[in-house]
């Protein structure tokens, strides 16, 4: 499973940048920019959107800040009783932004498409995660890492949409009502896609 220290580098860079992204969020009126701006005054003012919404983006930009210190072979080698602690707090933070990623993928812009693009995505992020856990409860350490793979892939999304954002519509001239169905898919499968490849270089 090893890759070039560059792609890690790259990795743990992207991961911090938009892991703490969501503080931006308490220094800054949003809804009048980015995606809250596509939102209707209405839906802003529901107290169960806005707690959906702020859980979804703090703690699933805490799973991402804190996630990819877990691939370090070295780390759990060396400071395993850390990794375990920051394993706990990825899987509870995945779960609770993962509920309230599903909740607020119903008010995804963009229509049925964007809905189910986001929908599934929490389901397969919040099981990818149960099952990782379930993994390393049964000492399945080989399959825990193969599950934590594609549950980090998946959060990883967060970093990927950002991505191409600004990416596809410059490229195919598309405006952001006709982009954002297309990234709500576009900004998790590839990233699963290349999980599976990971995978497979692990020796069981």
């Amino acid at each position: 499973m090893k890759l070039s220290k560059a792609f890690w580098v790259l990795v743990a860079i992207l991961a911090v940048s938009i892991g703490l992204y969501p503080i931006i969020y308490l220094t800054t009126d949003m809804k009048s920019n980015g995606l809250l701006a596509s939102k209707n005054q209405e839906l802003l003012a529901t107290s169960i959107y806005n707690i959906g919404f702020y859980t979804h983006i703090f703690l699933g930009g805490f799973a991402l800040l804190i996630g990819w210190m877990q691939f370090s072979i070295k780390q759990r080698q060396r400071k395993i009783k850390l990794h375990r602690t920051i394993g706990k707090a990825y899987i509870i933070s995945v779960l609770l932004s993962g509920i309230a990623g599903l909740y607020i993928a119903f008010y995804a812009t963009g229509g049925i498409g964007t809905k189910l693009g986001f929908g599934i995505l929490a389901l397969l992020w919040l099981a990818t995660t149960i099952m990782a856990y379930k993994a390393i409860r049964n000492k399945k350490i080989i399959e825990h890492q193969k599950w934590m793979i594609r549950s980090y892939a998946l959060c990883f999304a967060a970093v990927t949409l950002r991505l191409w954002m600004p990416i596809l519509p410059a490229v195919f001239n598309l405006d952001f009502s006709e982009a954002y169905p297309i990234i709500s898919w576009l900004c998790w499968v590839p990233n699963l896609i290349f999980a599976e490849i990971l995978i497979t270089r692990i020796k069981n």
